[in-house]
């Protein structure tokens, strides 16, 4: 097919972007930043507390007023279930996009600075800081000003359908079966937009190429049925850290942080070897110099490319929470009874997390070290995802959109987190083109303290959505 574009005015586009993001986004974001709608994972009375409805009922009270032709909105309920806002705009022609986001968050964190908090929106400058605007509040407002964009002109688009669910930060185990639920009011999407992804710099438009997959489990070591005196058992008894770290030992490589676990290792494809060098000559050493180690640390990766690869291919593992030991000031001389801790794997985009829990099961619960009570429970996983490549007329649209934008081209480069969505589209649409990004830059900070939405790059994304939208309506997904 003969490459197209649509026509429309992108400065216009640009001033309506502006002008909708500083008169109508930003106030909304900074209600919604103020309701503490944590993730079930998180609250587990979530429905009770009414903090999930409140975010909801805000988001979709705001989408209801917007000027766009065709556009229904409604809330999608299904029993004991976190609910779905569900947004149809008809457009011409047949092709549909599905744009997708989500408007539950993480829990509060520590470490604030103290004239921030998590439930307080704070413009300073260009970052509006709060807990999630960034991850990824916004993408309601972003998606729907972007096709509001076009209709300002009169420039067609396709058939859109938006959706934001309410339980990404727990894993999205609601959305499959909306997904289900909606399978023939959604359709087949030619395209699928997703706004809940990270940005290498804050001055381009950056898509995701993979996302890694997340393996986490308990893992309990008990040598006593109670605590000891220390001096009485001490190096006669051993101890339960210790056995952890024994059993850790089996995974991985202290020393280097090598994963020893087959499953968890994979071939990179030479492509994304080739996207990380390019991420590297844009991004420089920040790439690992970004992150607020103390005075005198350092990555474990200092060569950026690698670095890139690191948090983007290669396989980690991370104690996350631990539970057995008491604080500092309450530590007598007792050899404890027991160690509990929670791991997170995080996956190369291809692996297979069943098959990660399989062996990790099998190296961690055979042969325990002094006949200890080795239990390994809680386990959950989640796939990771490798893009299928751009279509021609994407790849030029992508590149256009980001130069018109912000001035230079886009990029592409891995994500080390997470989106379980995305697997699960992957597999439901295998013929789609996938626009993965967002607007988590250096230092945003997702499920940290000081999150912040930085909000030219947040302008210039949605502007670049919109433009997408007017390409595939011409030129059609081939």
């Amino acid at each position: 097919m003969q490459d197209q574009t649509s026509t429309y005015d992108s400065n216009a586009l640009a001033s309506f972007v502006d002008e909708a993001w500083d008169k109508s986004i930003i106030p909304a974001l900074e209600r919604y930043i103020e309701i503490p709608a944590k993730s079930p994972m998180f609250d587990a009375d979530w429905e009770a507390n009414g903090h999930m409805e409140e975010a909801t009922q805000l988001i979709v009270t705001w989408c209801k007023a917007r000027n766009i032709e065709g556009l229904h909105v409604e809330v999608v309920r299904l029993e004991g279930r976190t609910p779905l806002i569900f947004m149809v705009i008809p457009g011409q022609g047949s092709g549909t996009t599905l744009l997708y986001g989500h408007l539950d968050k993480q829990p509060e964190m520590a470490g604030w600075r103290e004239d921030l908090g998590p439930w307080k929106a704070v413009q300073e400058g260009d970052r509006l800081y709060g807990r999630g605007g960034a991850d990824d509040g916004y993408s309601a407002f972003a998606s729907l000003v972007a096709i509001e964009a076009l209709q300002d002109q009169g420039v067609p688009h396709g058939r859109c359908v938006v959706m934001i669910e309410a339980c990404e930060e727990s894993g999205s185990y609601d959305l499959p079966h909306y997904m289900e639920h909606l399978e023939s009011r959604i359709g087949i999407p030619d395209l699928v937009i997703c706004l809940d992804s990270g940005a290498g710099n804050f001055e381009q438009l950056w898509l995701t190429s993979s996302l890694r997959g997340n393996v986490s489990a308990h893992l309990d070591v008990e040598i006593l049925s109670e605590g000891v005196h220390s001096g009485d058992a001490g190096a006669l008894v051993p101890s339960s850290f210790r056995i952890l770290r024994e059993l850790l030992d089996r995974i991985q490589d202290s020393k280097t942080g090598e994963i020893l676990c087959k499953s968890l290792n994979v071939a990179i494809p030479e492509v994304r070897k080739q996207q990380a060098w390019a991420t590297a000559e844009v991004l420089g050493d920040n790439v690992h110099q970004r992150f607020p180690f103390v005075g005198g640390a350092r990555a474990a990766f200092t060569d950026a490319a690698e670095a890139v690869l690191a948090r983007t291919w290669r396989p980690s593992m991370a104690v996350t929470g631990c539970e057995g030991m008491p604080g500092i000031a309450d530590a007598g001389n007792v050899l404890r009874p027991h160690t509990k801790v929670k791991l997170s794997f995080r996956l190369p985009p291809t692996a297979n997390p069943d098959e990660v829990q399989a062996e990790l099961v099998g190296l961690i619960c055979r042969d325990a070290p002094y006949g200890a009570r080795v239990t390994l429970d809680g386990v959950e996983g989640a796939a990771g995802w490798h893009a299928p490549p751009l279509s021609d007329w994407l790849e030029k649209s992508v590149q256009r959109a980001s130069s018109t934008h912000f001035g230079k081209p886009a990029m592409q480069m891995g994500e080390g987190g997470t989106i379980p969505l995305m697997g699960l589209l992957g597999k439901s649409f295998p013929a789609a083109q996938f626009v993965i990004t967002g607007v988590l830059g250096p230092g945003s900070n997702a499920h940290g303290p000081n999150e912040f939405l930085h909000v030219p790059l947040a302008k210039g994304l949605t502007a670049c959505v919109s433009q997408i939208l007017a390409d595939q309506m011409v030129q059609g997904i081939c």
